[in-house]
């Protein structure tokens, strides 16, 4: 494992600290006009989800960790376990659902996401950055209605409400961004 120094970590960022497994979610370089500078970093704990604000200083030495990231298609879920498969060894692993959290409903059969290990542990789950959806719910389409800057509530087919412009009408095929949860095109 590399050390690096505490102005260099970055958002996204895998770090052993304090006995654990943190990726920095936030990071905020801080020039203060007494003193050293520093960067708050705000760390998520990846084993379970707890959250730290810690100060690094450009002097401190900081254990960054590379995580070993694996290409595995979701076969199917049963009691709140997601079972992925390995393309090219056929292996299987088991992952508790709330792993993906709110991000759950856009998992798909058949799809291929990327699993994050350190060593042998499975610790992440990262899905596509955008997928198709289908529109099931929505109210009509409305002439003229087009030229404003507006979007309308529509229900898609796995049961997530999100914000669409009002040329979509129900039954379309949209792509929307797996994590901002926001319509980006039609399909």
């Amino acid at each position: 494992m590399a050390k690096i120094n505490g102005n260099e970590i970055r958002p996204g960022s895998v770090l052993e600290h304090d006995n654990g497994l943190w990726v920095a979610v936030k990071v905020n370089h801080v020039k203060p006009g007494k003193g050293g500078a520093f960067a708050q970093v705000e760390l998520k704990n990846l084993r379970d989800g707890r959250k730290l604000n810690e100060r690094f200083r450009s002097e401190d030495k900081v254990e960054a960790v590379k995580l070993e990231r694996k290409d595995q298609q979701f076969l199917f879920e049963a009691d709140q376990m997601l079972t992925f498969m390995d393309s090219e060894t056929f292996e299987q692993i088991e992952l508790p659902a709330d792993l993906l959290g709110d991000r759950r409903p856009f998992l798909q059969d058949g799809m291929t996401v990327t699993i994050e290990y350190y060593g042998d542990e499975a610790l992440n789950v990262a899905l596509p950055p955008k997928v198709v959806c289908k529109i099931i719910e929505t109210e009509p389409v409305v002439k003229g209605q087009t030229a404003a800057n507006s979007f309308k509530p529509a229900v898609l087919d796995n049961g997530l409400r999100i914000m669409v412009p009002p040329f979509i009408a129900q039954d379309e095929d949209i792509v929307v961004h797996t994590e901002t949860f926001e319509y980006s095109e039609r399909a």
